[in-house]
């Protein structure tokens, strides 16, 4: 390997929007993540809704059945 070409690889802190933070190893000081082991619906058996610019909405609107036509 050439040295000084590589990048440094080094402890980061990784923080996510629920709140908790941890240690894992990467390029950069400091990572921000919107899910993580703790706030995962597969790991907490929890289902949590992430409504990304209303897509659930829309998918209802578009395929939403008129109950009062059956």
């Amino acid at each position: 390997m050439k040295p000084n070409i590589h990048p440094v690889y080094q402890v980061s802190k990784a923080h996510c929007q629920c709140g908790n933070a941890f240690e894992t190893r990467s390029t950069i000081p400091e990572i921000s993540v919107e899910v993580c082991a703790q706030c995962h619906p597969y790991y907490t058996g929890k289902q949590r809704l992430v409504d990304t610019a209303g897509r659930i909405d829309r998918f209802r609107r578009k395929y939403a059945t008129d109950t009062a036509t059956s």
